[in-house]
C-alpha cells in the first residue's frame, strides 16, 4: 500500500470516528406533555403558531365543509344527488343516526327504546323546511344532546346523509300518483297479494 492511500484510508477513519458520536445514536426527545428545561414555560409540547394549518385541514370550500355560504346555512347541494349518493347515505345514516333517529326518521332508535332523551323527528315542519346546510352543520358540530360527528363522518357523507334525510322526508307525504308509471306499475304489484 502506498503512502496516499494510506494517509487516505486513516484520513476517512478519523472523521468516522469523530462523526460517531454516541449522541447523535441517542438523541434527546421528549414525549408530549413531558417537562423539559429546554424552554422557559418548562413543557416540551409547543403550541401551533397562529393562522398555521394541518397539512389537508385547509378547507377553503365553505359549502362542502359547512353547509354555508356567507355563514347562512343554505339548501344547495355541492355535488350532483345522484342514486349512489343517496345509497351511500342510506348507509351511513344507518350506521351513524338511526341509533338515536331510527331508520326512517321519526326519533325512535334503539337508544332511545333504552331510555335516551328522543331527538326530534324528520317529519317536523321546522326541519321539512330547513336547508340541507343545516344537517350538515348539525352532523359537523353537533347539536343539542348531539355530539360532533366531524371526526367520525367525512365531509361527503354528510352530504349524502343530508340527501338521505331528505328522501326520508319526502317519502312520509308521497303518493302512489307521485311515482314514475312504470315504477307505479311494479309497486302496484307488490301491494297486490
Amino acid at each position: 500500500m502506498n503512502v496516499g492511500t494510506a494517509t487516505l484510508c486513516l484520513a476517512a477513519l478519523a472523521v468516522c470516528c469523530v462523526a460517531c458520536r454516541r449522541d447523535m445514536g441517542h438523541q434527546a426527545y421528549h414525549r408530549p406533555l413531558d417537562k423539559s428545561s429546554f424552554f422557559p414555560d418548562g413543557m416540551s409540547a409547543r403550541r401551533l403558531p397562529a393562522h398555521t394549518v394541518a397539512r389537508g385541514q385547509l378547507q377553503e370550500d365553505e359549502l362542502f365543509y359547512t353547509g354555508h355560504i356567507d355563514g347562512k346555512a343554505v339548501d344547495l347541494f355541492p355535488m350532483p344527488v345522484t342514486r349512489e349518493m343517496i345509497e351511500r347515505g342510506q348507509q351511513r345514516f344507518d350506521i351513524y343516526c338511526a341509533v338515536c333517529h331510527g331508520r326512517t326518521g321519526q326519533g325512535n332508535g334503539m337508544v332511545v327504546r333504552r331510555g335516551f332523551p328522543a331527538p326530534p323527528s324528520y317529519d317536523l315542519d321546522r326541519l321539512r323546511a330547513a336547508p340541507a346546510g343545516h344537517f350538515v352543520e348539525v352532523i359537523t358540530n353537533g347539536y343539542g344532546l348531539m355530539y360532533s360527528y366531524a371526526s367520525r363522518v367525512e365531509p361527503a357523507d354528510r352530504w349524502a346523509i343530508a340527501a338521505y334525510i331528505r328522501v326520508l322526508q319526502i317519502s312520509r307525504t308521497a303518493a302512489l300518483k307521485d311515482a314514475p308509471p312504470d315504477e307505479r306499475a311494479k309497486l302496484q304489484q307488490e301491494v297486490a297479494p
